[in-house]
């Protein structure tokens, strides 16, 4: 979760002032407080998805008068950025402020020209990486680093980039391993955070992330019906399909070092995935030529399993937003005598007072992983 005092957590539960913002600034800008020229919002809301390529996308609605005539005018999708935030005001004067990050104007449209609101369409910078295909193959020797890899295909598309690992020592051993990539930019990135065991986006600060996932179990937030609840609407569902109780990650290069591979599943007693139970056994298969060692396989296998685990039980709710929470985000449900901890991993924060924040989880369980 976005960090937020507690006095913004409580203010959530009662009556309060939700405002909002919206800056148009020149790429490249970082931090919580960018400069650039504000925009009026009469619509919109901006969507995080955490097992999308692009996390977050923008869809906002602004003034008629703001009509890109120019290139260079503010809402022309040559370059600029929209920086969204959501906060409280508390008084005259102190508002506590959540930063939603920075999108890459797409498209601008206007349904009642000349003079009926505009409409902007946007995603985070990932959007970027996704688009800038290698123009020639690239090929990087063993001894290069992860962090150096990385930073090399990031920093072509965004010299100013900034980015962030949770490990130097992650970051900073080598690849083990002579790497080519052929056109693929964001899908050479990806191979290379996943075979560690990390999962990566750009931030709400403008930062690329690349962190470990999150396996607490400690929820963040509690959305409940009653007295001072926030949860407004709840729908469930149980289903198989698309869900896997174990993980097979193999590495394998153009070289003549033997294979590495490691299989994790669900070792849980009694888990309703358990695998070799009533489940079966339904494995994912996962290949990256960045996997060097059985070790790394292992680290690889089990962070995709715990990425997948409790899909079998998913739960969509509305409720009074609060636009600190992010995929990934472990939140208590409690309905009508249930108490449910569960996992986000979509949800839409609105950028008006009229709409609730809406999320997709699953059901966050506490595993034993193993081999088999």
């Amino acid at each position: 979760m976005r960090p937020v005092s507690e006095r913004f957590l409580d203010a959530i539960r009662g009556s309060h002032e939700a405002v909002f913002s919206a800056t148009v600034v020149a790429p490249g800008q970082t931090g919580v407080a960018p400069t650039g020229t504000d925009i009026t919002i009469a619509d919109g809301d901006v969507t995080l998805d955490g097992t999308a390529q692009v996390r977050s996308t923008l869809e906002l609605t602004t003034s008629g008068t703001l009509w890109p005539v120019r290139a260079t005018d503010l809402l022309a999708p040559y370059g600029n950025e929209v920086f969204v935030r959501r906060g409280i005001r508390y008084t005259i004067g102190l508002t506590e402020w959540v930063s939603l990050g920075y999108y890459r104007i797409d498209s601008t449209e206007q349904d009642d020209a000349p003079d009926g609101p505009i409409r902007v369409l946007g995603q985070d910078r990932m959007a970027g990486i996704v688009e800038g295909r290698l123009t020639a193959p690239r090929q990087f020797a063993a001894s290069t680093t992860r962090g150096a890899l990385l930073s090399a295909l990031i920093t072509e598309i965004y010299p100013w980039a900034t980015i962030e690992w949770d490990s130097t020592g992650v970051r900073d051993a080598a690849i083990g391993r002579q790497i080519l990539v052929e056109e693929d930019r964001y899908a050479a990135c990806a191979e290379l955070v996943k075979s560690v065991g990390r999962i990566w986006w750009w931030d709400h600060r403008g930062v690329l992330v690349v962190r470990t996932p999150p396996l607490s179990t400690e929820p963040v937030w509690e959305a409940s019906h009653g007295q001072l609840g926030v949860l407004l609407d709840l729908g469930r569902r149980l289903t198989r399909v698309g869900a896997h109780n174990g993980v097979i990650a193999s590495g394998e290069g153009a070289d003549t070092a033997a294979p590495a591979r490691a299989l994790v599943v669900d070792a849980t007693r009694d888990s309703p995935t358990q695998w070799g139970g009533r489940f079966g056994k339904v494995p994912r298969f996962y290949s990256s030529p960045f996997i060097t060692t059985d070790g790394q396989a292992w680290t690889a296998a089990a962070s995709l399993l715990m990425a997948e685990l409790g899909l079998p039980y998913s739960v969509d709710f509305e409720a009074v937003p609060n636009p600190a929470l992010e995929p990934f985000d472990t939140v208590r449900l409690r309905y009508r005598g249930r108490s449910e901890v569960h996992v986000i991993d979509r949800l839409t924060v609105p950028l008006t007072v009229e709409q609730p924040i809406s999320a997709a989880t699953r059901e966050q369980t506490t595993t034993l992983l193993g081999g088999a």
